[in-house]
């Protein structure tokens, strides 16, 4: 491979709004550029004065960042500091101490607020009842609870004692738990009896005791059960316990455990198509000092907004934007158990005008899908609520495409909210490459420029810089402190995986394809690596094909696009489409189909025409609403789905995304 061929072209540009540059941490690309400039010039000092300035040590570091064992570095490591003392302690006796921390909204709609202090004796009666366990530092403890403060709490108190956390999002089977509790050692397992979610009560502990059932978890030695709904669950006698019963007598002082920065704060799992699910292991220090810095560029969050970050704290998203960047900065945040449909579709703008909702992060598969209610109903656009208390709008998770994008800026940021589409991965902890409200003009579908200290670069296979223009493998030159510092218990397959040899072994190798533009030097993600097609000897990546047909607006509400083998073109394009209205079968798909083959080649080119259109009411997703793309490249390779479907929240869908037009 010499480069991706891009041939995606977005011409239009917003400049930042005069609101959003006042005041802002980052007022312009002068300011931007001298913080740029501050890092490639003093490395190591640029990030060691952020460290001094934005965390509280209990020992001070020494030593800003160890290359010695490369690419297993270390940041500020001969020094100690507490990640829940910098979330809570640290507010104490300030302003922020009174503020409300969390205003929690049930699936019900029952709205909950928590004080920073209430939080932080919340906290600390729960690490106190962790200890009363014998969970200790260097412990892992597996976290399996709905979206709740207790979850919060729950992440907070490890982090409290130095125990390490392990989050796995409340939609994963007893399988797929049962793998990461092995795999963890972990000695306990925090969960609910049920959650709530649209409406329904579904199981949690349930799926616990099933997969602890199914051996290897021999380390568990307690597990901790919140009552979330009054409906009994099956205890067992002398492992089980009620959160009522350990918190009772439990005192609210527990004095933060210091630990050193690289000590590790949490591993979350993340699932490849094959083989077991890889141990992301993110350091205390690092970590947090990026949470709490991109909280303050990414978001400029100033002490009256109101922050909304949609995703559940299972994801990485959840882990930095939900229980550490927000309270590290002392954000007022809004945490939400349900879903963006239930019990209408209007539901998150009916919040946001409840809450005064003034900064708001979500996927760009629940725009699309929202986007796709408000077409089908009036009644649920956002236009039927006041949203004029948002200021920033954010989009996280995937790369949005520009008709979305603009869709979002119009409706529900009234052409007046800058847009930061964010991109960063579970191993790089937090945002890389995102627009700043203030200084960035914005260029739909782009993530535009890296963040400070960000060397982030496009190459070829064997890391030769590409130009502006070509399309290639996106990669980040230096290390940076919020990065992966390891696979747990398999450092061989994170080198593997993420410094390959054949680029030296000290470049992060992101898995992304990418191109920057030939005007601004913008950053757009093209897709993943592996979602790149080779189509007569043309490399293409799935977004920009997935963006064309999410362009023809009058027709398509979403779509997902995969490769299969071909004997004459090496691979062939398999388009899975969702419309804005009713399924068609017969005739009609497959007149349909060759209009959006049409439109496909007048915007990309006839070298892009999707050879299969499937349609379907959904996509397949998971119940936070992640595409799952790896059952459609065996639905269009006609293969039998033998994959974990476990996670699907509509496994209908495969059925009818299997019938070709």
């Amino acid at each position: 491979m010499t480069s991706i061929q891009s041939v995606l072209v977005e011409n239009r540009v917003f400049p930042p709004p005069a609101a959003a540059s006042q005041g802002a941490r980052i007022p312009s690309m002068e300011a931007y550029q001298a913080l740029c400039r501050e890092a490639e010039q003093d490395f190591e000092g640029f990030w060691a004065r952020l460290a001094r300035e934005q965390l509280n040590w209990t020992r001070p570091f020494t030593r800003t960042l160890d290359e010695s064992n490369a690419p297993f570095y270390r940041w500020f490591d001969d020094g100690q500091l507490n990640a829940s003392a910098n979330c809570l302690d640290r507010h104490m006796g300030t302003e922020v101490e009174s503020r409300t921390a969390i205003v929690f909204e049930a699936d019900d709609g029952q709205v909950t607020r928590v004080t920073y202090r209430e939080l932080l004796d919340r906290v600390a009666r729960f690490a106190n009842a962790l200890k009363a366990q014998g969970i200790a530092k260097g412990d892992r403890v597996v976290i399996y609870m709905p979206m709740s403060v207790e979850g919060v709490v729950a992440m907070q108190a490890c982090a409290r004692i130095g125990a390490t956390h392990s989050v796995v999002f409340g939609g994963f089977s007893a399988k797929a738990l049962n793998e990461r509790i092995i795999d963890a050692g972990a000695v306990a397992v925090v969960t609910a009896n049920y959650q709530m979610r649209g409406g329904k009560e579904m199981p949690l502990k349930a799926i616990i005791d099933e997969a602890i059932a199914m051996g290897g978890c021999e380390t568990v030695r307690s597990v901790l059960v919140y009552q979330r709904t009054p409906t009994e669950c099956a205890m067992v006698e002398g492992r089980d316990r009620t959160f009522d019963q350990v918190l009772q007598g439990q005192g609210n002082d527990c004095p933060p455990v210091p630990v050193d920065a690289e000590h590790p704060l949490f591993i979350l799992y993340t699932s490849g198509s094959t083989g077991k699910p890889k141990g992301v292991q993110h350091a205390t220090g690092g970590y947090l000092l990026w949470a709490r810095l991109t909280m303050e560029w990414t978001f400029d969050i100033r002490p009256e907004d109101v922050f909304w970050c949609t995703a559940d704290i299972g994801w990485i998203t959840g882990h930095t934007y939900v229980a550490y960047g927000p309270l590290a900065a002392g954000a007022t945040q809004l945490v939400f158990e349900g879903v963006p449909t239930y019990p209408h579709a209007g539901r998150f703008w009916e919040m946001i005008e409840r809450h005064q909702v003034s900064v708001f992060y979500t996927a760009p598969t629940a725009i699309r899908s929202l986007i796709k209610a408000a077409e089908t109903d009036d009644k649920v656009h956002p236009r039927n609520w006041d949203l004029s208390s948002l200021r920033i709008l954010g989009s996280v998770g995937e790369p949005i495409n520009p008709e979305a994008w603009m869709w979002y800026w119009r409706n529900v940021g009234g052409e007046r909210c800058p847009v930061v589409d964010t991109f960063w991965q579970t191993e790089t902890g937090g945002h890389v490459i995102t627009p700043l409200p203030g200084a960035t003009p914005l260029v739909p579908g782009s993530c535009t420029l890296p963040l400070p200290g960000i060397m982030a670069a496009i190459v070829d296979e064997t890391g030769k810089d590409l130009p502006h223009g070509a399309g290639g493998m996106l990669v980040i030159k230096r290390p940076w402190p919020s990065m992966i510092r390891t696979i747990w218990n398999d450092p061989e397959r994170f080198k593997k995986s993420y410094f390959p040899e054949e680029m030296g072994g000290r470049v992060y190798l992101a898995g992304d394809g990418a191109v920057r533009s030939e005007d601004r030097g913008y950053f757009r993600i093209t897709g993943r690596i592996d979602d790149v097609l080779n189509v007569s000897g043309h490399r293409l990546g799935t977004m920009e094909i997935e963006s064309a047909l999410v362009a023809k607006t009058d027709l398509v509400a979403e779509a997902a696009v995969v490769g299969r083998p071909d004997d004459v073109t090496g691979e062939a394009v398999c388009a899975f489409v969702v419309l804005k209205r009713p399924r068609p079968t017969g005739d009609e798909a497959r007149q349909i189909a060759n209009e959006l083959r049409n439109w496909v080649a007048k915007e990309i080119g006839p070298i892009a025409k999707p050879r299969d259109i499937r349609f379907g009411e959904n996509l397949p997703k998971t119940r936070s609403g992640k595409i799952m793309r790896r059952l459609l490249r065996s639905i269009a390779k006609g293969e039998a789905i033998t994959q974990d479907t476990s996670t699907l929240e509509n496994p209908a869908i495969l059925d009818q995304l299997s019938q070709a037009n």
